[in-house]
């Protein structure tokens, strides 16, 4: 008997593709068969994405056409949170679950293609099915938010902070680093209150008891010796406590700190933490203690009620703050969001205009920092094998949102080598460099 075939589209974030590696990887262990396109499917499941209208929109077209193309559909995913929206468009559709939702979408498969007689459990790999390359791989710690942000409604979605226990989490870290992974890039909603929710119990791993807290996940991921790579760290005081395992090599020198804007009275309207001098002082005593240290952030233009001065008071914080690595968004009224309920919202233009600004201005910065890299020597990952050459990234440049170092002529090289480069040239964003 042929075994029954699972098409799957993930949409939205990182922790969104996490949740459908683990969905295919039950499936997987049941006997299914994953299909690459809607032909061979026998049912396709949309992991789905609720975050803002665009990615809505994106969530709801790619139902549509899994309906168009095959016509059994299962959604999952944070839109599935707004089951009424979804039914309007699409009637047809047979199940819809929300966020992280695992086994209840396994279930639905279940129902709707019933799973062959004999399990294939011997034919998943330990680490599990995973949708990103072989050398990298994303490792969620929690799930949810506890903080009420008011641009957006993921714990809506999500529902509040719920931790991992720590041996769980090193238990699939260790299995992806003996599977070969190199870089691991730490995902949740709020990364750095990592199990606040447990009251940091304690739990043993490896003979040892350590605390469910962020600062002990860090140091014991950074004794499996590979790339670890800090991702969504809200900006709370404690930490500051993991810049000193960046300095010491422990841990990547990256710190992903969605600051959000620069102007008090916005943050506060955002019901976001801390002050542009305070965030300032901080960025300046971390680069004392690790000066290598790369900072991404993330922002929004437009709010509710930006003025010109405040714009221009982000613009003053890029230029003081020397970040990195940035993206921005103009605001988008999010369906279910408090921030749409605030007055003197923001002309669609003007929005556009201060992102392109905002862009422009931290392109300058970014090419400038990255000018001061040439001649240094770097090790860099090996993403991609071209044509051309070795398609690479630095230890500042996280997967899909950050630069690329390019190799020249660098051909036999494989994907996942770590390998010492000299920098000899850089545009706004990217590097190139040859081999050492």
């Amino acid at each position: 008997m042929t075994a029954p075939h699972i098409g799957f589209i993930s949409l939205g974030c990182p922790k969104a593709l996490v949740d459908s590696e683990r969905i295919l990887t039950k499936l997987r262990a049941e006997g299914y068969q994953i299909s690459p396109n809607y032909q061979n499917a026998d049912l396709v499941v949309v992991n789905t994405c609720g975050f803002i209208d665009a990615a809505v929109e994106e969530s709801l077209d790619s139902i549509g056409e899994a309906l168009a193309k095959n016509g059994k559909v299962i959604v999952t995913g944070c839109l599935g949170a707004r089951e009424d929206e979804i039914r309007a468009r699409h009637p047809q559709v047979l199940k819809i679950t929300g966020a992280h939702a695992i086994d209840e979408v396994v279930s639905s498969v279940h129902e709707h293609l019933p799973p062959p007689h004999d399990p294939f459990s011997s034919l998943i790999p330990p680490q599990g099915i995973k949708l990103t390359p072989k050398h990298y791989a994303y490792l969620k710690i929690s799930e949810g938010c506890n903080h009420r942000c008011t641009f957006c409604i993921i714990p809506s979605m999500r529902g509040d902070l719920v931790s991992r226990p720590i041996d769980e989490v090193m238990q699939e870290a260790e299995r992806l680093a003996n599977a070969g992974v190199k870089e691991l890039l730490i995902v949740s909603q709020d990364t750095s209150a990592y199990g606040l929710d447990l009251k940091y119990q304690n739990r043993d791993w490896q003979g040892l008891s350590i605390r469910t807290r962020f600062y002990d996940l860090a140091e014991a991921l950074g004794d499996l010796g590979i790339w670890i790579r800090m991702h969504y760290v809200y900006p709370y005081p404690h930490v500051d406590e993991i810049i000193p395992l960046m300095a010491k090599g422990k841990i990547l020198p990256y710190l992903d700190i969605p600051f959000q804007h620069a102007s008090s009275r916005i943050l506060k309207l955002m019901k976001r933490p801390a002050a542009s001098q305070n965030n300032l002082e901080r960025i300046k005593a971390w680069r004392e203690i690790c000066p290598t240290i790369t900072l991404r952030s993330t922002f929004i233009v437009g709010f509710p009620g930006e003025t010109e001065q405040e714009f221009e008071e982000l613009l003053q914080f890029l230029t003081e703050a020397q970040l990195d690595r940035v993206g921005c968004f103009a605001y988008s009224p999010v369906k279910g969001a408090a921030a749409n309920d605030l007055p003197n919202a923001i002309p669609e233009q003007l929005k556009q205009e201060r992102l392109a600004r905002f862009m422009a201005h931290q392109a300058d910065i970014s090419a400038e920092r990255l000018q001061k890299r040439i001649g240094a020597i770097e090790t860099v990952l090996i993403d991609e094998v071209v044509e051309q050459g070795a398609v690479a990234r630095s230890q500042s440049d996280a997967p899909e949102i950050d630069g690329q170092v390019f190799i020249d002529g660098a051909t036999h090289l494989q994907v996942g080598d770590l390998v010492n480069i000299a920098i000899e040239e850089a545009d706004d964003y990217d590097l190139w460099g040859h081999l050492i």
